[in-house]
């Protein structure tokens, strides 16, 4: 009987708390889904870890930006992230660069995302064109 996804993250949370060597830690993460053939599972399994983290207090948020964010953009993202979690001892932001972002920013948390680039303002503004132009016509 394989463990549960739950109890394997938070094996893994509660290890990654402490001191860790980052590279070990996951040569032996990436040897138990491989050894137990569960590799398809790692996106949630990751999820789950993160989400024991931010329970814990370490918040981990990815920002994705066309371009490097600036230090104001930053603390803008820490302070919206210590919004979302109060008790947050620690905010890591993590920034990736998407080529296919016109601008602003993604955040992605563990279980949720919080969408604030140009294409999510502009498709949100063709919805609610699209809704009064629909409204018009009634």
């Amino acid at each position: 009987m394989k463990t549960p996804r739950h109890q394997v993250a938070a094996a893994l949370a509660t290890r990654s708390l402490g001191s860790i060597n980052e590279p070990a830690f996951a040569n032996e993460i990436a040897a138990y889904l491989l050894s137990e053939h569960r590799t398809a599972e790692l996106n949630s399994l990751m999820r789950d870890v993160m989400q024991y983290r931010a329970d814990h207090g370490i918040v981990e948020v990815t920002a994705l930006s066309a371009r490097p964010i600036t230090a104001v953009v930053r603390t803008d993202i820490e302070k919206q992230v210590r919004a979302l979690y109060p008790s947050a001892k620690t905010v890591i932001v993590t920034e990736r660069h998407d080529a296919n972002m016109v601008g602003g920013v993604r955040l992605e948390l563990a279980n949720q995302q919080l969408d604030l680039s140009v294409r999510a303002k502009l498709n949100r503004f063709k919805q609610l064109t699209n809704q009064q132009a629909a409204q018009g016509k009634e």
